[in-house]
């Protein structure tokens, strides 16, 4: 099982349509700014479920939430974009917050800075910013041998 982590493609569907091509994922999640990029996505890959959130740029466009959870082989997976935890300034209140709501895996986007790591046995990920400024980045979630694994990529 893969995921694919896209967040800020501010309008640039061409990097997640090589990113799609490339890593064939069996779920696709959306970080924010722009979702309506994640919808257009959608439609270009009807077989592939697509979740979203909403971001900072987004307002209040569409059905997106500000956050979303998830399961990724029986472990919890929690997405937002990230502004509403202030990210920019650190990722605390992001991780404490993940941590109270016992997830595996949590993502946001929002800084446009990639990022993965482990805290504790949560993995921590933004998947940077699709867009391709300052270069196109996203993350996948993948399952080897029973276990969550995150990871970050280039568009190539």
């Amino acid at each position: 099982m893969k995921w694919l982590v896209f967040s800020d493609s501010h309008g640039n569907l061409d990097h997640m349509r090589k990113a799609v091509e490339g890593e064939s994922p069996d779920r696709i999640l959306h970080l924010g700014d722009v979702s309506r990029d994640a919808e257009r996505l959608q439609s270009l890959y009807p077989d592939i479920p697509v979740e979203m959130v909403r971001g900072n740029c987004d307002g209040w466009y569409g059905e997106a939430p500000v956050e979303k959870e998830l399961t990724f082989l029986g472990r919890k997976v929690w997405m937002a974009h990230g502004h509403e935890y202030h990210v920019k300034l650190g990722v605390g209140a992001f991780t404490s917050e993940a941590r109270s709501r016992e997830a595996a895996v949590a993502l946001f986007g929002h800084t446009h800075e990639p990022t993965c790591f482990r805290e504790g046995l949560m993995w921590v990920m933004n998947p940077g910013t699709v867009s391709g400024f300052p270069r196109a980045t996203y993350g996948v979630i993948e399952e080897r041998d029973g276990e969550v694994y995150c990871r970050l990529e280039a568009v190539k």
